[in-house]
């Protein structure tokens, strides 16, 4: 009967280690739909944008007040987390405060001091967020688009985070009253808990066994608590804490405007442009087929790269894209943040396809028109703006550009207004409508 306890905790355990892990086979394999892309080059400056950007956090502080109150909940329950590795060892062997014999009792008392400074500032920052999200009117915290689902996702994960931290200090609490009174062995420092919950719990002259009970109660309710928050990432915007790490290493570290040319087209271009070229050569012997794409853009997510799919995964729903859009601002219907929210309930919705056909068979919808207007597409300035603004690198443009080269290319549906434009261009080699004779004519006149 004394091992009961154990069992349940390793039985937990590994039931939410292994749902974690199948949520994160279903992701990497719905991100694998899309087509590979080499971001393998500059190595060192991925890493180290990736150390910037995802763990020091640098693209928050453009916004100082939310920056440092991330940086508290983000730092704070990370690092608060080590002390799983106690947990674990003390669920499977039935000992208390393991590393307090490790470290000896000097280094574990600062150890779980720093752990309880840190859980203050998490409780500051998530209160100060829900506040924020919920009375204080941030214009991109309260768009629309948020309504729903990713509203009350923010809400929850804020209030997990807060009842974490909450049994947190119960626990250190009831352990700091049953140590005063030699029911436990010496062991920690735990300031916050001590003139916080300590003399709330000591007013009621709670004994012995209650206080027991209460520990070992918010002891179950941490372990159990970070098991469900770990599982319930995969259905949350904040999957961007696991993901922003490998978004960040996979940035497009090129030049911000520049877009990818297509190998087919450019061979072609250079072909015509080339007046030793005979355009009706057959194509040389062993020349691969496999350059000419089967489709010129983006209609469904598996015409996007598996970057841009990864970048949908890990998007944080923060709005400061979409806050900076210049579409967004003048009224227009885009939203930086709304597309790659879109691309990812499309990849969700194929994912769950697969799951109940074991192949994704067709459903009849597209990425484009059913979740991705036209209008919201041509909307776009491609300013980068968007891009610029992300805290985690994503590119969002990217998916837009893609999605007209589709329109462009392959349905020859640009707006009347850009056909023109490319009609000038293609005869009078300049985007208005006159004469190439007469292009200099501005020179002479008065």
């Amino acid at each position: 009967m004394q091992y009961i306890g154990n069992i349940i905790f390793l039985i937990l355990l590994v039931a939410g280690f292994g749902l974690f892990a199948k949520s994160l086979l279903k992701i990497y394999r719905n991100i694998r739909l899309g087509h590979e892309i080499n971001r393998n080059d500059r190595k060192s400056e991925r890493w180290s944008t990736m150390a910037r950007v995802a763990m020091g956090q640098s693209k928050m502080t453009a916004r100082p007040v939310a920056g440092v109150l991330h940086l508290f909940v983000y730092v704070g329950f990370v690092i608060i987390n080590i002390e799983l590795i106690e947990i674990i060892v003390d669920g499977l062997f039935g000992t208390h405060r393991f590393l307090a014999s490790v470290l000896g009792h000097g280094f574990y008392s600062f150890f779980t001091a720093t752990l309880e400074i840190l859980a203050l500032l998490v409780v500051i920052g998530v209160v100060v967020f829900f506040i924020r999200r919920n009375f204080y009117g941030v214009k991109r915290l309260t768009m629309k688009e948020l309504f729903g689902w990713p509203k009350n996702d923010a809400n929850w994960i804020l209030i997990i985070e807060f009842a974490l931290m909450m049994a947190f200090f119960m626990m250190n609490a009831s352990d700091f009253i049953l140590q005063s009174r030699g029911a436990l062995p010496e062991h920690g420092s735990f300031p916050i808990s001590e003139m916080t919950l300590v003399p709330f719990l000591e007013i009621f002259s709670f004994d012995n066994g209650f206080l027991m009970f209460t520990e070992k109660a918010a002891w179950w309710f941490h372990f159990v608590g970070i098991l469900f928050f770990m599982n319930y990432l995969y259905y949350s915007k904040h999957l961007h804490i696991i993901l922003a790490f490998p978004s960040t290493w996979y940035a497009n570290l090129d030049k911000k405007g520049k877009f990818n040319n297509l190998d087919s087209v450019t061979k072609e271009i250079k072909l015509m442009m080339d007046p030793n070229a005979d355009p009706y050569a057959a194509p040389a012997e062993g020349a691969a087929e496999a350059d000419v794409p089967s489709k010129f853009g983006a209609e469904d997510i598996f015409d996007l790269n598996q970057v841009q799919l990864l970048n949908a995964y890990s998007c944080t729903e923060c709005g400061r894209c979409t806050s900076v859009c210049p579409a967004n601002i003048t009224g227009k219907k885009l939203s930086p943040r709304l597309i790659l929210m879109k691309t990812r309930d499309r990849l969700e919705e194929v994912g769950r396809n697969i799951d109940q056909n074991g192949k994704f068979v067709d459903d009849g919808k597209k990425l484009l028109n059913d979740y991705i207007t036209k209008e919201e597409l041509w909307a776009c300035t491609t300013c980068n703006a968007c891009t610029e603004a992300c805290p985690v690198l994503l590119d969002p443009l990217s998916i837009i550009f893609e999605m007209r080269r589709f329109l462009v290319m392959e349905q020859s549906a640009a707006p009347q207004e850009l056909n023109l434009m490319m009609t000038n261009v293609e005869n009078n080699a300049a985007p208005w409508q006159y004469n190439q004779a007469d292009r200099l004519n501005w020179a002479t006149e008065n």
